[in-house]
């Protein structure tokens, strides 16, 4: 009887202890409601980083990566990041843009050790299988192409702390371009050939910053 009545008071205390939980999470979540501007606190940044770690195999975290590091591997890598990843990265992996700004959980800095102290195969999952209630995006193609595009993109992350101002300036080259910049483009073409200049948009677009 004594040991029911132990096993009764354990259930009820774990209930409890959960129900504060939720409660406590939910007094939370409607103090900042869903705004992404927020800086996630210490303890959420933590169990998130577990959680994450938690949730890749870890057959896929002692894959080695099988694409060696050539020269034209690591072109490669840069280009595909370039175009694929920097809108919300930045070229130099630091995620000083508007569009990482902008999101919650923030992007993080793929420079320093919370990326860098990553497995090889810990990277490559993350590329291809993307992490959910993230903006992490699966890039993955489920071809060998595809595979072998994103262990490139593993070495050029090792890379970025080691970044030179001639790479940045090239990796300019390689980002997508705006609207604006095709048109400027398309203008400055039409004017070559002797044509006129397309007509300018009209105004009342929906613009950010000042």
């Amino acid at each position: 009887m004594a040991m029911l009545k132990g096993l009764f008071i354990t259930v009820v205390a774990v209930f409890a202890l959960v129900g504060a939980c939720a409660l406590a999470a939910g007094l939370w979540f409607m103090n900042g409601g869903i705004n992404s501007k927020q800086q996630p606190g210490p303890t959420e940044t933590t169990i998130a980083r577990k959680l994450r770690s938690a949730a890749i195999p870890d057959r896929a975290k002692k894959t080695g990566n099988p694409v060696r590091p050539t020269p034209d591997v690591l072109e490669a890598g840069m280009a595909h990041f370039a175009d694929h990843c920097a809108s919300c990265h930045g070229n130099d992996g630091g995620a000083d843009t508007e569009m990482a700004r902008g999101l919650y959980p923030k992007v993080p800095d793929m420079r320093k050790l919370d990326t860098q102290s990553l497995s090889d195969g810990e990277l490559f999952y993350i590329i291809e299988n993307g992490v959910r209630l993230t903006g992490m995006p699966a890039w993955g193609t489920g071809t060998p192409e595809g595979a072998d595009a994103s262990w490139a993109l593993v070495h050029f992350i090792r890379h970025l702390p080691d970044l030179t101002e001639a790479e940045l300036e090239k990796m300019k080259g390689l980002n997508p371009k705006s609207p604006d910049e095709w048109r400027e483009e398309e203008e400055a073409r039409r004017f070559l050939e002797g044509g006129e200049p397309s007509p300018k948009p009209s105004a009342g677009g929906h613009k950010h910053g000042g």
